[in-house]
């Protein structure tokens, strides 16, 4: 298992994590152990608009490819599906 040295540490974080850990009836060390394993696990749920327009940053798509891609939308509604 790595171990990874914090330097520099100012003495009222580590104070602080002390006090947490107390609080947890844990160390400092399983403390700090527990918030970096929650702050690096902790993912976004992935939005669908967001990836969208990330995917087209990513392509490069300019104001008029969107626009083409509206215009050529066929826009009458959908046919309801039927499950009969």
């Amino acid at each position: 298992m790595a171990t990874p040295t914090v330097n520099d540490l100012p003495d009222e974080v580590h104070s602080a994590l002390q006090a947490q850990a107390s609080r947890h009836g844990r160390t400092a060390e399983a403390e700090a152990r527990d918030i970096l394993a929650r702050a690096v696990k902790h993912t976004p749920p992935l939005r669908m608009g967001d990836a969208l327009a990330a995917l087209g940053r990513e392509i490069g798509l300019s104001d008029q490819d969107i626009e083409t891609i509206q215009n050529g939308r066929n826009k009458a509604p959908a046919t309801p599906v039927s499950f009969e």
